[in-house]
């Protein structure tokens, strides 16, 4: 280990790292860059953003039988959010970096033998990548930029240094080509780990992520509503965006000052069945609703559901999923599967045939997320089933998730939150979709004799249609679902 002084403040700064090149005071926030028996004060470095995240500099754990420690981070942000990138340091001088992004964690290692394609401009999310004799799928195409920095790292950054990283996976596996410097980008490869896996020690406790996440080191704030000053039931440093349920305007408060990105507007509201900010306890942890969201399916669909997002203290992001033929739980999945034919996907060893492709459009929001939520904004979806399990893929211009979603039954939705939900909301079927495949087995059934039809034949089934529809719209109407 080295030991420089800072030529801010005086104070000692250590290099544990004979890789590393810079550092930041933790008394002074002074950048000091390490040049062969010298240094130099670089400026100040942003003070980093204390999130939810339960990592420190000083956590230590074990990886592949081998231990290693936390020894400085950067945080990267881009338009819809931001991530921590934490470098760490083996017993044995190695160093590799873990990703810390919505609750989800990735160990790389930087592999120079690997040769990366050179172009940034030609990925996007989606595209395979066949590099090392493993086939990725880009899951995050993007540009960020670095606004902190805590602690020791191999390279040379600060304030407005921009990264451009491409990510990809293959099952658990993660790689990240980094095209920040010219010349070929660098390739990273690991995989998604967790932290029990990891045997992490030295972590943030709950007590202090809940008592200092959304502030900045030695500095408490209030945080109102900058756009109509009213309350807002928000989780500072849990999340990156919100959306004000008093005047709908959108906040960003991914840095040291909330910044409203559009205008408060007129929405027509949309009927919730959970409340903002209830706590309900699920697999044993405290998890607050955040945000809600209403999306619908584009075209001439007028299908539409409500998406709520929940969070506890070091545990991953779940999301409450309210349709009109009930409740499901999905979590966003760490581990991809694979997608060997269009229409089939595999994971853990079981087939999940397609049996969705639509357009999801975001038409209401409200509370805080962990990326922008835009009304408008649009996602590519696939779905794939089997039996009561479910994998949907959803894709932008920037970002391929993957998710895993099952039923759930509303009376344990309302053991979590007790009388805000209600038997007869989703006591009645849906008359009208049972009408629509009852109408459609009848055609495939007299498929061959409505080639032959004569035209009072083609009456009479339009009549029928007309028949079962018509008693479906109005006993749907009755029990309160939409058509």
């Amino acid at each position: 280990m080295q030991h420089v002084t800072c030529p801010g403040c005086g104070a000692q700064v250590d290099f544990r790292s004979p890789a590393s090149v810079m550092a930041v005071c933790e008394y002074c926030k002074t950048t000091v860059l390490k040049d062969a028996d010298s240094v130099k004060d670089l400026g100040k470095m942003s003070e980093v953003l204390e999130d939810y995240s339960p990592i420190q500099i000083g956590t230590t754990g074990v990886f592949d039988g081998r231990g290693f420690a936390v020894v400085g981070r950067i945080q990267l942000r881009y338009p819809d959010g931001f991530w921590n990138e934490w470098y760490i340091l083996f017993d044995d001088a190695q160093a590799g970096w873990l990703a810390d992004a919505s609750g989800q964690f990735t160990l790389t290692f930087e592999k120079p033998e690997l040769a990366a394609p050179g172009d940034f401009a030609q990925l996007r999310p989606g595209v395979n990548l066949n590099l090392g004799g493993e086939v990725y799928c880009a899951s995050d195409v993007r540009t960020a930029r670095c606004t902190a920095g805590q602690g020791e790292l191999p390279f040379r950054v600060g304030p407005g240094w921009q990264a451009q990283v491409a990510d990809f996976r293959s099952g658990a596996r993660f790689l990240t080509l980094d095209y920040s410097d010219a010349g070929s980008p660098k390739a990273y490869v690991g995989r998604a780990v967790g932290l029990g896996e990891l045997k992490a020690q030295l972590l943030r406790d709950s007590g202090d992520i809940g008592d200092t996440v959304g502030r900045f080191r030695g500095k408490v704030g209030r945080l109102a509503c900058p756009s109509c000053g009213g309350e807002v039931s928000y989780s500072p440093g849990m999340t990156s965006h919100f959306i004000c349920p008093s005047c709908h305007a959108e906040v960003d408060v991914s840095s040291s000052t909330a910044v409203v990105l559009s205008a408060a507007r007129t929405l027509a509201a949309a009927p919730f069945t959970l409340t903002l900010g209830k706590t309900a306890t699920i697999d044993g942890a405290p998890y607050t609703l955040l945000g809600a969201l209403r999306r619908a399916e584009t075209g001439q669909s007028a299908s539409s559901w409500s998406e709520y997002l929940l969070y506890a203290p070091g545990r991953s992001f779940i999301w409450l999923i309210e349709t009109e033929e009930g409740w499901q739980r999905a979590e966003v999945l760490n581990s991809w599967p694979t997608w060997p034919e269009p229409e089939r996907v595999v994971l853990d060893g079981r087939t999940f045939r397609r049996f969705a492709t639509y357009t999801a459009q975001v038409t209401y929001a409200l509370g805080s997320f962990n990326w922008r939520v835009a009304v408008g904004e649009t996602a590519q979806v696939a779905e794939f089933q089997d039996r009561q399990e479910t994998l949907a893929a959803e894709a932008t211009a920037e970002e391929l998730t993957w998710s895993r979603s099952r039923p759930l039954a509303v009376d344990q939705v309302r053991a979590w939150f007790g009388e805000e939900i209600h038997e007869e909301q989703h006591q009645h079927p849906s008359y009208l979709r049972s009408a629509r495949w009852i109408v459609i087995a009848l055609v495939l059934i007299n498929a061959i004799p409505l080639v032959l039809a004569t035209r009072s034949v083609l009456l009479y089934l339009i009549v029928a249609t007309v028949a079962i529809y018509l008693p479906a719209f109005i006993l749907d109407k009755m029990g309160g679902n939409s058509p």
